[in-house]
């Protein structure tokens, strides 16, 4: 069931693993009461998920600490500083895994966003949120690149203008806008995207995310332009996973429907959002700072440099955990009432031994959970290089090279003024996320190269997309220096090793996700493996399994406070007939209406 915000009220929602099931009204912005309830939570981990739920407990009066490997806190979102290279009073160089950024669909961290207050904002640093206009599909060897708007339709459809054939059009009208496939090709994954678009539940989690992206597309069948940007494009440079095991259930719903449908037609955003948004200054100095610092007001608190080594088990509940010192000194036992698991799947499942898994067999399914390699490398500039007001998708790359100006949308800082040696003017920030393919420069995959070949490869691979057409927008003169994300070690070695990947999203996934609740009574799960129904490795679905761990909890304790309100991705009841036709016809063996195979 879909969840939205209607009128001035604010709806709480007693929300478990399957969804929003009821509702009472509060103020906007209200925040729960924060009534003592002497009960300790300790939560393992403290990047989105788990501040998402050491907010929610705090806000309900759990008393909480976070246990984070890291000497900071944001996990993969965090940015950090470049040693040694701020002079004359400035920062540091900003550096970061990857650069984030805040799709309009996003409802769940937006909210968590407006309740962490930020000096001069109204909503707290949601109000540092800036919206990209376009996105540029760039080509190498002087191929025509292609500009995609992403300002969202200022008129929106009226209710019941949509239908299959209008969908249709609109689909056709922005791939004859911003590429050049042949018509046939066009008109085919227009068809395409019909088909997912109105199956019903059952055929989306039975047949489709049993089927690759690739074959759904019938890439093989077409042109090498149809399968770069319709396949390749939309899978491996956005979410790591290659799209011929890729879940079509996953990319469907996510980045066809959520991300590009129905963000350009405005409808199931945060508000009045854009598709594309990022923030106006660095991670943690417009987002991460504030939040641990509103957490500690709220009285949660921080264990940082602490590694969690065991969740340990016995008589049918968590006892403790085991956890040490990075380097494996000052190992202890910490206890708590409740436990929240919220470290990345790699980790986590580290921690879980035979008899807690015993205990609840979802645990162990895990292990079959995928990750890959999708590593940022940030370039400074001696010259204001924004290339396009928004993500830059290097479709032809061979490492799958996405990036993005960040000075552009730093309103609030002046960037030579505010960091390094005041030398650099802006950061071209990119992301690496195909690791096992050749180069164009030295002819390796990226795990075979050192750092400094990984980001000469980078860079070639940049200009390659960049400098075409007539113009020049990369040089080697311009180019300053660079940061390469510290988690990828071992590099140029027989054994280079990745503490910080991605999860990703091959055909089969959704069968072994969590939910957030687990047989153990004590013990939930946060993280953007947990089932959610975003359905995808992101922050909106880290902080949605951590309101989903917290509302588990509160069941758990027989709490009387304000569940956590859960929004799920829209759903438009125009096509609900369709989809309840779709059901009858999947009970009978029958393919979707518009799948004409």
């Amino acid at each position: 069931m879909t969840t939205e915000h209607q009128g001035t009220t604010r709806r709480r929602f007693l929300t478990g693993a399957g969804g929003a099931v009821g509702a009472l009204a509060l103020r906007p912005g209200a925040a729960a009461a924060a009534t003592p309830t002497g009960k300790r939570v300790a939560v393992l981990g403290g990047g989105v998920s788990g501040l998402s739920a050491a907010q929610e407990l705090a806000e309900r009066g759990y008393t909480v600490t976070v246990y984070e490997y890291y000497d900071v806190l944001g996990g993969k979102a965090r940015s950090m500083d470049v040693p040694h290279t701020g002079t004359g009073g400035r920062r540091p160089l900003p550096g970061e895994h990857g650069f984030r950024f805040f799709p309009g669909f996003y409802r769940n961290l937006p909210d968590t966003m407006r309740r962490i207050p930020f000096p001069g904002n109204a909503n707290g640093v949601h109000d540092n949120l800036r919206s990209g206009t376009e996105a540029l599909f760039a080509r190498e060897a002087g191929r025509p690149d292609l500009h995609f708007p992403l300002r969202r339709v200022t008129t929106p459809p009226a209710p019941g203008d949509i239908t299959p054939s209008w969908i249709r059009d609109q689909i056709l009208s922005v791939l004859d806008l911003g590429s050049r496939l042949p018509a046939n090709e066009a008109a085919y994954f227009a068809d395409r995207v019909l088909v997912h678009l109105t199956s019903c539940d059952a055929r989306r989690e039975d047949q489709w995310e049993k089927t690759s992206w690739w074959e759904f597309i019938r890439a093989e069948r077409m042109s090498e332009e149809y399968r770069t940007l319709l396949g390749i494009g939309q899978t491996r440079n956005l979410v790591a996973t290659r799209a011929q095991i890729a879940s079509t259930r996953t990319v469907g719903r996510v980045i066809i429907e959520a991300l590009l449908l129905w963000g350009l037609l405005g409808r199931g955003m945060d508000g009045d959002a854009d598709i594309d948004r990022v923030l106006n200054a660095p991670t943690s100095e417009a987002w991460i700072d504030p939040w641990s610092a509103h957490l500690r007001s709220l009285g949660v608190r921080f264990e940082l440099g602490t590694q969690v080594r065991e969740v340990l088990y016995a008589g049918g509940r968590v006892t403790g955990v085991r956890v040490s010192a990075r380097d494996g000194s000052d190992e202890r036992t910490v206890t708590a009432d409740h436990y929240v698991c919220a470290m990345p799947v790699e980790h986590a499942r580290r921690t879980w031994g035979t008899a807690l898994r015993a205990a609840d067999p979802q645990l162990a399914r895990c292990d079959a959970l995928q990750t890959d390699w999708m590593t940022g490398v940030q370039f400074y500039l001696g010259t204001p290089t924004p290339v396009v007001h928004g993500h830059i998708n290097c479709l032809d790359s061979p490492w799958s090279v996405t990036a993005i100006g960040q000075a552009q949308f730093w309103d609030v800082r002046n960037f030579s003024n505010d960091y390094g040696d005041g030398r650099a003017h802006d950061c071209l920030s990119a992301i690496v996320s195909e690791w096992d393919r050749p180069g164009i420069l030295y002819g390796k995959t990226a795990r075979e190269c050192t750092r400094e070949e990984i980001v000469e490869e980078c860079w070639a691979q940049l200009k390659d997309a960049l400098n075409d057409s007539g113009k020049t927008t990369l040089t080697d003169t311009d180019r300053l220096g660079w940061f390469m994300d510290p988690a990828v070690t071992g590099l140029g070695g027989p054994d280079p090793q990745n503490r910080e990947p991605l999860l990703i999203h091959p055909t089969g996934t959704l069968y072994n996700r969590p939910s957030a609740k687990t047989a153990v009574p004590n013990l939930f799960l946060a993280g953007d493996y947990v089932r959610t129904d975003v359905d995808l490795a992101t922050m909106e679905g880290a902080n949605e399994s951590a309101r989903r761990a917290v509302n588990a909890l509160l069941d758990q304790d027989g709490s009387n406070a304000e569940r956590c309100r859960i929004w799920e991705l829209y759903r438009p009841q125009e096509l609900e007939p369709l989809k309840r036709i779709d059901e009858v016809r999947y009970r009978l063996g029958l393919p979707n209406t518009f799948d004409l195979g």
